[in-house]
């Protein structure tokens, strides 16, 4: 499978150089660039790419409202935060917003790599000391709240929740389970209902608090 892939940064040179660094993946074909949050949403409506690499700081809106509004207009579309921000704010902001991976710009050219094409699966992929930062925050907030019980959700939304946690979308899951597309919809909202939990974000920190899922 090649991975269609949109670069989004406001600087040339760093688009430069992330071209020169993946390009020569045999996997991997760059169907453009963007350096605004606007020029990306157009080029995600045009181009239909399966990952867009992300960056935080662009001048017109955040990367961050960007990765939201391209989830809402494009939900099949998946989005790698590449930033320089690494604390815990725009972390769980690229979180709720959609995003399904989030890799520093100091990361190693091979874990950009893995994390592309986790997205392009449509699975999680979470730099390790930001990975890190997500297993703290649930572990802090499960002290503070007291545990949450599985008891609540029937065997069945059990594994769907597995599965969303894992990253994976609705047809996805519906194939696994060898069911329809509506009935994985209609468990999802049934789960973030009895769990109490409003975004991506909180499933995937309760999965790991609970073991459903590793960091």
């Amino acid at each position: 499978m090649t991975i269609r892939l949109l670069l989004v940064d406001d600087h040339q040179v760093v688009r430069s150089g992330l071209r020169m660094l993946l390009e020569n993946e045999a996997d991997v074909e760059i169907t453009c660039e963007a350096g605004t949050a606007q020029e990306a949403l157009d080029a995600v409506s045009e181009y239909k790419p399966d990952v867009v690499l992300m960056d935080i700081g662009l001048p017109d809106m955040s990367g961050i409202e960007a990765t939201r509004e391209i989830k809402r207009r494009f939900p099949d579309v998946a989005v790698v935060a590449l930033t320089i921000h690494e604390d815990e704010e725009y972390f769980f902001k690229m979180l709720d917003a959609g995003a399904g991976g989030y890799v520093p710009k100091r990361a190693a050219p091979d874990e950009l790599l893995t994390a592309i094409r986790a997205a392009a699966n449509g699975e999680v992929y979470l730099y390790p000391s930001l990975a890190k930062l997500l297993v703290k925050d649930f572990l802090a907030s499960g002290r503070a709240s007291g545990e949450v019980s599985l008891d609540g959700l029937t065997d069945r939304e059990q594994e769907v929740l597995r599965h969303l946690a894992e990253g994976e979308a609705n047809a996805e899951i519906a194939d696994v389970l060898v069911i329809s597309p509506k009935t994985v919809a209609r468990h999802r909202e049934n789960i973030m209902r009895k769990l109490n939990l409003h975004s991506r974000a909180d499933l995937v920190r309760y999965a790991i608090r609970k073991g459903i899922i590793q960091a």
